[in-house]
């Protein structure tokens, strides 16, 4: 299926509304048909052609090439038209035909009013889809696909890529089928008054699609150029925004500019290659059809001075004739859209293409609860190609257990826990919780008993309240503010302006480091998962923030499975096993008091480092 094709079923939705517009579509064509084409009797009653009265002259012989059941049907629908409008005085007729001309306008303009709304809706609504679409699908992909992928690429493909399919969309379902409609319209018209002024203006035809073949893919290879280009500047701008400190305590702000404006002027210098290119279109196009035009004019001139066209024939000729250039300059642009659109499909199916290796099982069954034990057997673990972060991991973490994973950077201590919600699954052996392979548990099963606080904590752009209660639809704010009491947290909250309805801004920027952990321990609080899993939630805080997140700690590791990493060894000291890793494979286990007392161990050699003075 090509990548267009693809794009087109997103549209199933819209089916109904699509064909609603597409009718439109038809009665805005042949209301515009109908108002040039009243042009000529107009004419003919204003300026003579005939006595007062009588209807217009008959085309000229020129049309007898058309089918017997064509001229059958114009001859019969001008016998009805000229009974109909025609009267003994001209003042009459000259009314009636203004009425009718009016009336054409007004249809005309409210199918093309009906039909543009109807298809605003249509590419709206693909659009909304297709977003939402690559919203849900990136949530549904692995934490590895987002190691190697910038984020502010992720954004552009959704931001900037959507519209751009959009554009295409237009192209196709509403130029694609109203201007060629409109040509049929006006080209019969045409045909009906002169059909050999009409063979002279199409000679011009095959050297307009052979121009605007060659545009077309010009514009597909640097449309997708142009693509890229505008997803490196998004995620200039993404890390430059998220890291801002880091940028002003570095005095970065003149490096960052810089390498700010060469993607700028990058993506400047693609989009005017391409806009170059999609220009160039629509003059050559005007130009040769005006060329056409000079001959058509000479030589239907040439016929009305012989007498052997009316001159209110020509003039309505010219008239559908010229009618005829807005629909051809229209079409023109549409390969370059379609092509532009095609470019920007293929990076969003990129992403939707992306099959998540960490789902459900066919045979994944629901973990009701935590009972037994979390059971490492032979765990191996390394990222794509890379070097092997965790060797033959053997351990068991029992029910009610405090286990505390300990070593130097680098050891694979994080890696280690990332293996227990499925963030990452083991490339060798396998993970067991009460007995069930995690690889056969629901993602979402596991995921609702395990709490996760890490020492990067991640908060959003609302209050305090949504924070803590992240997960939970309509939670009390009782059992909220008890979350934050057990967390340490109610006071400073009950400090803010609006207490628990307070913004905290964006990763929350507007409360301290020892704040921000706090509301994380009471979102874990308030969750209230059998198993916990701590990842340095101090190693970043000063030492009064670090006693009171102690506090919280510990309250809520009460009665739970707890697996703790931590640098600080003296928040591990009372674990009910501390597991000491390096290179990926453990080295040691015991309790602190064991562990101390090894004479060459490394827990003893870390925890001297640490305590030497």
């Amino acid at each position: 299926m090509t990548t267009y094709a693809r794009i087109f079923s997103f549209i199933r939705p819209y089916r109904l509304t699509l064909a609603l517009s597409i009718v439109c579509s038809i009665f805005f064509s042949i209301f515009s048909g109908v108002s040039i084409y009243l042009i000529i009797p107009l004419l003919t009653t204003l300026f003579g052609g005939g006595s007062a009265g009588q209807p217009p002259a008959p085309p000229s012989p020129g049309s007898s090439f058309l089918p017997g059941w064509l001229v059958a049907a114009k001859d019969a629908a001008t016998e009805a038209f000229r009974h109909a409008v025609f009267r003994a005085d001209p003042a009459d007729s000259l009314l009636n035909i203004c009425v009718i001309i009016v009336s054409a306008f007004l249809l005309r303009n409210l199918f093309s009013y009906l039909q543009s709304n109807l298809m605003i809706y249509v590419e709206q609504g693909l659009t909304r889809d297709l977003r939402n679409s690559l919203y849900r699908h990136i949530h549904e992909l692995p934490l590895a696909y987002f190691t190697n992928e910038r984020t502010g690429n992720l954004i552009s493909r959704i931001m900037n890529d959507v519209p751009v399919i959009n554009t295409g969309i237009s192209a196709t379902f509403q130029t694609m089928i109203r201007e060629p409609l409109l040509l049929l319209v006006y080209l019969t018209i045409c045909l009906v008054l002169s059909w050999k002024l009409t063979v002279i203006a199409f000679i011009v035809f095959p050297v307009v699609l052979l121009v605007i073949a060659g545009v077309g893919r010009r514009v597909h290879k640097e449309s997708g150029l142009a693509q890229e280009r505008i997803a490196d500047l998004t995620s200039v701008l993404h890390e430059t925004i998220s890291g801002v400190k880091v940028v002003k305590a570095f005095g970065m702000e003149e490096f960052e500019n810089r390498k700010f404006s060469r993607e700028s002027n990058s993506y400047f210098r693609t989009i005017l290659r391409v806009t170059n290119i999609r220009n160039l279109a629509s003059p050559t196009t005007e130009f040769l059809s005006a060329a056409a035009g000079g001959v058509i004019i000479w030589y239907g001139g040439l016929q009305v001075l012989g007498k052997s066209m009316e001159g209110s024939e020509f003039l309505g000729f010219l008239f559908a004739m010229f009618q005829l250039m807005p629909p051809i300059k229209e079409l023109s642009n549409v390969n370059n859209r379609i092509q532009e659109a095609s470019a920007a499909g293929k990076r969003v199916f990129e992403v939707l293409d992306t099959e998540p290796n960490i789902k459900d099982a066919a045979d994944a069954v629901a973990l009701p609860s935590f009972s037994s034990d979390i059971r490492f057997e032979g765990v191996s673990f390394r990222y794509g190609d890379g070097e092997t972060v965790l060797d033959g991991i053997t351990l068991k973490i029992r029910k009610g257990e405090v286990v505390a994973i300990v070593g130097p950077s680098g050891a694979g201590k994080s890696t280690l826990i990332d293996l227990v919600p499925r963030f990452y699954d083991p490339t060798g052996g396998r993970i067991l919780i009460d007995g069930v392979d995690l690889r056969r548990v629901q993602l979402r099963s596991l995921r609702d008993k395990i709490g996760i606080v890490t020492q990067e904590t991640i908060l959003f752009n609302d209050t305090v309240r949504n924070n803590i209660a992240y997960g939970l639809e309509e939670c009390p704010l009782e059992e909220i503010v008890d979350a934050a009491r057990a967390a340490n947290a109610h006071t400073f909250i009950s400090e803010m302006p609006f207490g628990y309805d307070s913004v905290i801004g964006e990763r929350g920027v507007k409360i301290s480091g020892g704040e921000r952990q706090r509301l994380a321990l009471a979102r874990a609080i308030l969750k209230n998962p059998p198993v916990l899993i701590l990842d340095e939630a101090t190693s970043s805080l000063d030492t009064e923030s670090e006693i009171l997140v102690q506090e919280a700690i510990e309250r809520l590791m009460a009665g739970r499975t707890s697996i703790v990493i931590a640098h600080r060894l003296s928040t591990v000291q009372h674990a009910d096993r501390i597991v000491v890793i390096e290179n990926g494979k453990i080295v040691e286990t015991g309790k602190h008091d064991e562990l101390i007392g090894k004479t060459r161990g490394l827990y003893r050699k870390l925890y001297q480092l640490q305590f030497r003075a």
